[in-house]
């Protein structure tokens, strides 16, 4: 079985390491693949993100994919335009509406951590239907959990928690995710499976999370790499 984590950021955008760093570190947990976040600022700095990515590719021999996070529903608009142009469309997650949005657009692969920083869960049974109707994967972040203070997690836990048992309950897609900004951040995927576990997906369903469910989108990726992809359900048939 293969793992991946779909969501670490570099010194490209809020992170403190470099790509190669980081693929280094990946490769040594035993990750199959990673996923570099950004933030779209312009098609230049997406190009330099693209090169430095394939140097430290042909250099380390990990598979990394290009994602984008959008923060809010102007940039999602933005790089649902741009969809072609890069791998992974992650929305950062936080406020309700946003998160409605996310999950309302076939274009996105992953809606990061719902509930953060929220009195709730950020999340309810209406965007769990909307997200597995539309393929989009609920985020467990693991760095929300180990930087928060004693004082937090257990309620931090408690609503991730309540967020995974409506994705199982509406067959929505989950993935686990280090959230790193550090190569050192990087985390065993026999950890994150832990994390999983302790808000409530048994061992088999932890492993999908860190293995099928970014399989999937890196099926999407490829498909969206051919000419006849149009956008989400439509293409050309020859």
């Amino acid at each position: 079985m293969n793992f991946y984590d779909f969501h670490i950021h570099s010194q490209f955008s809020e992170g403190e390491s470099s790509v190669e760093d980081i693929a280094k570190r990946a490769k040594l947990l035993g990750f199959k693949g990673i996923c570099i976040v950004e933030y779209f600022e312009n098609l230049n700095r997406m190009k330099n993100l693209r090169k430095t990515i394939f140097e430290v590719v042909e250099k380390i021999g990990i598979n990394i994919f290009i994602g984008f996070e959008a923060k809010s529903s102007d940039e999602l608009k933005k790089l649902v335009r741009k969809r072609r142009e890069y791998d992974v469309l992650l929305v950062k997650g936080h406020d309700l509406n946003l998160n409605r949005k996310a999950v309302q657009t076939k274009e996105v692969d992953i809606l990061t951590h719902p509930e953060f920083n929220r009195k709730d869960s950020g999340f309810n049974h209406v965007m769990a239907k909307l997200a597995a109707k539309n393929n989009v994967a609920i985020e467990v972040n693991f760095r929300e959990i180990l930087q928060s203070s004693k004082n937090t997690r257990s309620h931090i836990i408690h609503n991730i928690t309540e967020n995974v048992r409506l994705c199982k309950k509406f067959k929505a897609p989950l993935i686990i995710s280090s959230g790193a900004v550090s190569h050192w951040q990087l985390k065993d995927p026999k950890i994150l499976m832990s994390m999983g576990v302790l808000v409530g997906l048994d061992l088999n369903k932890a492993k999908k999370a860190l293995s099928n469910t970014p399989e999937n989108i890196i099926k999407m990726i490829k498909e969206r790499q051919t000419e006849e992809w149009i956008r989400p359900g439509v293409k050309i048939v020859r």
